[in-house]
């Protein structure tokens, strides 16, 4: 089969990768794709991976390349088009497409509008207020303690959410998303929302529109700086695991937050086919239990645990993308490898700030170890060489089963399979380089603290 994927990150790569794996796949084109997309070639066929510049934002161009290129499966990668009903419009079309159409993407689209359909529908979250002016957001801040959650209502590529020491740092970041000044777009909603303490989870679930099927847990590290300081960026990696969430709370969360989605959602008239990201956090209660709290949806798969995640999958991921199409997710016993994976970001200097691109990047081709891949999230080819065209450039991402002692060994302790994992992952990117690389080096420190 012949499949076209939208979009040009490191998820997109992810994925791309995990089709080129497919013994279903023969022929993989993707819009726009990146330096690393572009080298990439479906095993079955041995036929490189074509790119098509297009900008993701540009409807009538996507459906040109769709039209032209006759795919049998369509799988729509970013948020962007998502929230502008690429779906819809292909569906229309009669193209077989993963994804939400523009009305179950409200989910993440609009903070405002899940914020209201959590609250519908007694979907654990934090207590919240929708403004539409500063005044509103005067009228309100007195309702909460410090710190406060200030959100910008539409997509802002990870960086719309600024948590505020203060209730006039609140006001003036409301009014700079207000006016357009931070984020380059004036919002009509922001959202005030209390501070949930604890630690973040990214849970996802494979939907076919009337049930949702457990894919994997994993966490992002959002802020820039070592120890979880600094600015929110779009991730600075992200790690999965065995023993990530305990089979109760995965339970619990598959039916009281994802399955309770797909079936208010279909009530809605909005049906949900496809990737359900549930960002929780999981807030520790005095009596010792924990308390799942739900963050934000994001209606695609994640950036970058992505990375992370398909490095673990057994099952097919065609198999994933029709079940979630035909309404046969329940159906589908979806396989993880036992053990860990984890993705690092190497970001460009000045990231989540002011960055250049264009930046010669050294050492790609010094990874060898199969365990190991680097996705390209934001490069470009020029001059013969692959050089940074974004803020988010590399997830190196590595993959680790469980470690087993060697014959004849001493009682040194073993390292844990996420440890081996992220050994690997940061093995392999101490030999790539590009001018200002940033990364972080703390990757996992929660699990490794908790033993996983």
């Amino acid at each position: 089969m012949k499949v076209l994927v939208i979009g040009g990150g490191g998820r997109e790569h992810a994925i791309i990768w995990a089709l080129c794996r497919s013994a279903r796949v023969t022929e993989v084109a993707c819009a726009p794709g990146n330096a690393g997309i572009a080298q990439a070639r479906v095993q079955g066929s041995g036929l490189q991976v074509r790119c098509l510049p297009v900008d993701v934002g540009d409807l009538a161009a996507i459906l040109r390349i769709a039209q032209a290129e006759r795919p049998d499966l369509t799988v729509v990668g970013p948020e962007l088009p998502l929230a502008l009903g690429l779906v819809d419009k292909l569906m229309h079309l009669k193209f077989r497409v993963f994804g939400p159409k523009q009305a179950a993407a409200r989910l993440e689209t609009s903070k405002s509008f899940a914020k209201e359909f959590m609250q519908r529908h007694r979907i654990p979250t934090a207590a919240h207020a929708i403004c539409t002016s500063l005044g509103e957001v005067r009228q309100e801040l007195p309702r909460f303690a410090v710190p406060i959650v200030v959100k910008a209502d539409g997509l802002a590529a990870g960086k719309g959410v600024v948590i505020c020491q203060t209730p006039l740092q609140a006001e003036q970041t409301a009014a700079q998303m207000f006016s357009g000044a931070l984020l380059g777009v004036a919002e009509t909603y922001v959202v005030l929302e209390e501070f949930l303490d604890g630690e973040e989870v990214s849970f996802f679930a494979l939907c076919d529109g009337k049930h949702a099927v457990a894919l994997a847990a994993a966490q992002d590290h959002k802020r820039v700086g070592e120890g979880d300081t600094g600015p929110n960026t779009g991730g600075m990696g992200a790690y999965t695991g065995d023993g990530l969430l305990s089979p109760p709370m995965e339970k619990w969360l598959l039916k009281n937050v994802a399955q309770r989605v797909v079936d208010e959602m279909a009530l809605e008239g909005a049906p949900f086919h496809g990737i359900l990201f549930c960002g929780m956090m999981m807030v520790p209660q005095r009596n010792g239990t924990t308390l799942p709290m739900v963050l934000e949806f994001n209606t695609r798969f994640g950036d970058p645990e992505t990375q992370a995640i398909l490095l673990r999958l057994e099952t097919d991921i065609v198999d994933l993308f029709d079940a979630a199409i035909d309404g046969t997710a329940h159906k589908l016993a979806i396989k993880m490898k036992p053990g860990a994976s984890a993705c690092v970001i190497a970001a460009s200097g000045g990231y989540p700030g002011k960055y250049t691109v264009g930046l010669p990047i050294a050492g790609l081709d010094s990874v060898h170890d199969p365990d190991t891949v680097v996705f390209h999230s934001g490069t470009a080819a020029k001059d013969g060489a692959i050089v940074t065209a974004g803020g988010r450039v590399l997830g190196i991402t590595a993959v680790s089963g469980p470690v087993a002692a060697a014959a004849g060994s001493t009682n040194t302790p073993l390292p844990s399979p996420l440890q081996a994992a992220l050994d690997k992952a940061y093995g392999a990117l101490d030999g790539i380089a590009f001018d200002g690389m940033q990364f972080r080096r703390d990757i996992g420190w929660r699990a490794l603290r908790d033993g996983l």
